[in-house]
């Protein structure tokens, strides 16, 4: 993690690194930086999240992509022509990457249709059919298979107390691992297509950014992550949340199956990708929070969360 404290410090640095000219740099998140120029945004991105090789296997995955006619941020190459760059911060090493920032808007939560989310999946469809070409060229060294990433550790965040938890989160693991792989299901991905991960300009094109957490993992999970996310976050009311649900699904489905093929047997196995993703979001909250001052909203999540796992409840029924 960067201090967010600090963007003012940051100005020179950029300006002497990439051949743009930035006016102003301010903190959007802990390692994202909103940078204006005269005529341009950028957004650096500054972190040790991940190793130097990582990073540039992310970028050079996601430069791959903007060639394939992918809608996702371009890198700006720094004057040394490096994609990612390390810096010093007081006494801190660390890793930089500067976006120019793409085109669009983070879409009000009711504007999430059934026409957007469709379009939705045709972009996640051709995301992963680009991904399987990638993989083809630039066989995958570094980034990480899902499984290895720390924050699928579950039973070194969730309480030993909540043993009910613990072992609905080991079942969901254990039954994630054993599926088989293939290269028609299991590949390189965005790996955190939350909505908020996905801009709309004014013609209704979709661009996909962040890709931080790209990692290999089923195919289906980059279908499950925006699914859960309209579930959890852009309902507003005005019919029954499982229809809503069943709704979304298939909107976002039906446009990834028209870019991509989607093997039938993995279908079946959507609930089990969602209780994974909903696992997942409750041991985050272990894993980040601090536990000794959670907020009175924090507490409410937190025991949401608890209640619709231990009852062993889908989201999907």
């Amino acid at each position: 993690m960067i201090n967010n404290e600090n963007p003012i410090q940051l100005l020179p640095i950029l300006n002497e690194l990439y051949p743009v000219e930035l006016l102003t740099v301010q903190a959007v998140t802990n390692e994202i930086f909103r940078c204006t120029a005269k005529q341009d945004v950028y957004f650096a991105r500054i972190t040790n999240y991940k190793s130097y090789e990582e990073q540039l296997e992310e970028v050079t995955y996601t430069n791959f992509l903007k060639k394939e006619g992918l809608a996702v941020s371009p890198t700006i190459s720094s004057l040394n022509r490096n994609v990612v760059e390390k810096i010093i911060l007081g006494s801190k090493e660390a890793l930089t990457v500067l976006y120019k920032a793409a085109p669009g808007i983070h879409l009000p939560r009711d504007q999430w249709n059934a026409d957007v989310l469709k379009e939705f999946g045709r972009q996640i469809g051709r995301l992963h059919c680009f991904s399987k070409k990638f993989e083809e060229i630039h066989p995958v060294k570094h980034i990480k298979n899902w499984y290895e990433n720390e924050e699928y550790a579950f039973h070194k965040y969730i309480p030993e107390g909540e043993s009910a938890i613990r072992d609905i989160a080991q079942d969901v693991l254990s039954s994630i691992k054993a599926l088989p792989q293939n290269r028609s299901n299991y590949g390189l991905l965005h790996g955190d297509l939350w909505l908020e991960n996905v801009l709309v300009d004014e013609g209704s094109k979709l661009s996909i950014v962040d890709f931080q957490d790209c990692e290999k993992n089923f195919y289906i999970f980059d279908l499950v992550v925006p699914i859960y996310s309209a579930i959890e976050y852009s309902f507003v009311g005005g019919g029954n949340i499982v229809d809503y649900g069943r709704d979304v699904a298939k909107a976002v489905i039906d446009g990834y199956q028209e870019e991509n093929d989607l093997p039938a047997e993995m279908l079946e196995h959507l609930p089990l990708f969602i209780k994974l993703k909903e696992v997942f979001e409750y041991s985050m909250m272990h894993m980040y929070w601090n536990k000794e001052k959670l907020t009175e909203e924090q507490i409410r999540i937190m025991n949401h969360y608890r209640m619709r796992i231990e009852r062993n409840q889908s989201l999907l029924s």
